[in-house]
């Protein structure tokens, strides 16, 4: 079954026929909200909102573990984590969507596995490539077939949030070869790795990051939620047009 994680402007699937509702108790707590079992355009599908319902939850306090886990506990095995995110590339201008390939971590304080040592016996896992690439290339064909051009790569930035970055702290993730930034994709991408769950992001532009662009001197925060909920409408093209997605 699919697993769809909505970001900041996808609290709420518009068009998701919901069958039933069910909160799930997990090891780690609670996930952020109930999940919704449904259809759209005829796939079954798991809907989670990672920051809540009523986006309540701050990014470095969501419960990563939980979610991922009350998803694989309800069979699972393929996840698609809707992110709105900064652009530091000069080309992704806001209301770009982008399938990232790669990731770089730079959150601090978070749970980070399952596999610790502690609850679980201390496991590694390979995460050179972070992203699945069956799933990141049903999400390109689904762009296509939705008539939503789409960014093919890149490399994701996850900081520590809620405060969006400095400017000298964008300069250094283009250094650092990031083309994208947010908040929330991590721990998120290796938790599904650690669940066998294939996991791919589709990323929203919804501004250009902090001293790029027209935000040289600062982001203007109101126009992120004009331009998230115009894009989100794309996300929702592109979703019903998926084709069948398992664990491949």
């Amino acid at each position: 079954m699919l697993g769809i994680i909505g970001g900041s402007g996808l609290d709420r699937m518009d068009g998701l026929e919901i069958v039933q509702q069910s909160s799930v108790d997990t090891p780690y707590g609670q996930p952020s909200s109930a999940l919704s079992l449904g259809r759209l355009n005829g796939q079954e599908l798991l809907f989670l909102p990672r920051h809540g319902s009523d986006h309540s939850i701050a990014p470095h306090r969501i419960n990563y573990r939980a979610n991922l886990w009350a998803l694989h506990a309800q069979g699972v095995t393929a996840v698609i984590a809707v992110a709105a995110v900064g652009g530091i590339a000069a080309e992704l201008e806001s209301g770009t969507l982008v399938v990232p390939e790669q990731l770089i971590d730079y959150t601090h304080g978070r749970e980070t596995t399952y596999f610790d040592g502690v609850a679980n016996p201390l496991k590694h896992v390979d995460f050179t490539r972070p992203f699945s690439a069956a799933i990141r290339l049903k999400l390109l064909r689904a762009g296509i077939a939705a008539g939503v051009p789409l960014r093919d790569g890149g490399t994701y930035a996850a900081t520590q949030g809620p405060r969006l970055e400095t400017a000298a702290e964008i300069d250094r993730l283009a250094r650092d070869g990031a083309d994208i930034v947010g908040m929330t994709g991590m721990p998120e991408a290796v938790l599904a790795r650690e669940l066998d769950m294939a996991y791919a992001m589709l990323a929203v532009v919804v501004n250009a990051a902090a001293g790029r662009g027209t935000n040289v001197h600062g982001v203007a925060i109101a126009e992120i939620d004009a331009v998230a909920a115009t894009a989100m409408k794309k996300v929702l093209r592109i979703l019903a047009k998926l084709e069948a997605v398992d664990g491949d």
